[in-house]
């Protein structure tokens, strides 16, 4: 039986198996295009699922935007190679598209994802998976994902917001990792975790009583101190990364009926 070369090219680029594999593959399978790729995916799928358990800390963030919609996932990979593989940064750009049309909040990938990633993970023979991802929506939206695709950043609001200040802002986020800025626990006061605040503010109490100082001293210590913890710990009370000369914080650098609604923070690595 001859085989058609073309067959056995495009069996290879979907599966990722060498020619010979290929064409045997299509031997066995009589010439039957579909069913040679299907046999061939079912042993890659068994492959694959032997190594479902493999470690799989490496990846890459991508983004997609509409003008109201904004969608972060993470693919995760084995290796830093596959991770910075230009095929695999371009698909993770597909699933961020394909999950703009899914509803607001956190992503399950959905049919189409998870066919494209099973794709991805028979051709690299590594165990890729989805991550985590989320969807955005607001009146007015931006993001920024770092050079190296390990940190990114999307954010919503309302108001005559400009994309400079809504980039600018989310590369605050992507620069606040913890280690020289505090990441945000929320974007204001009223959003952040009850019981955190309630732990700062008792902290902030403790303190102070143990200063020695008399009562009403004490308390305005105290006060003081939950305001700054607040400040450091919201979005809006952090001095704007980009603005280091005047130390302003970002609720200073929106403009007047403007406001932040959302904001959401990846880095590889923390899931």
């Amino acid at each position: 039986m001859t085989i058609a070369a073309k067959d056995v090219m495009t069996l290879r680029q979907r599966t990722g198996l060498g020619m010979m594999e290929c064409k045997q593959a299509l031997t066995e399978a009589n010439g039957d295009f579909e069913a040679a790729e299907a046999a061939v995916r079912a042993k890659l799928g068994a492959d694959m699922l032997k190594r479902s358990g493999r470690s799989a800390e490496e990846g890459a963030l991508a983004v997609a935007k509409t003008d109201t919609a904004v969608a972060l996932i993470q693919l995760k990979s084995e290796t830093d190679f596959t991770a910075k593989n230009e095929n695999f940064l371009d698909i993770a750009k597909t699933l961020a598209e394909r999950a703009l049309t899914l509803p607001d909040g956190e992503i399950t990938p959905d049919d189409e994802m998870t066919r494209i990633i099973e794709n991805l993970r028979i051709t690299t023979k590594e165990n890729i998976s989805f991550a985590r991802g989320i969807k955005l929506t607001g009146e007015k939206i931006g993001s920024y994902v770092h050079h190296n695709q390990q940190a990114a950043a999307i954010v919503a609001g309302r108001g005559d917001l400009s994309d400079e200040l809504l980039t600018g802002i989310c590369q605050h986020l992507v620069a606040a990792d913890g280690e020289f800025l505090p990441t945000p626990l929320a974007v204001d006061e009223a959003s952040l975790p009850a019981d955190q605040l309630e732990q700062a503010r008792n902290a902030a109490v403790e303190e102070a009583k143990a200063s020695g100082k008399p009562p009403e001293i004490a308390e305005k210590i105290a006060t003081g101190k939950t305001r700054k913890w607040v400040d450091d710990h919201t979005l809006l009370g952090q001095p704007y990364a980009r603005d280091t000369e005047n130390k302003k914080p970002i609720r200073n650098h929106l403009p007047e009926n403007a406001a932040l609604t959302a904001f959401v923070r990846y880095e590889v690595g923390d899931a």
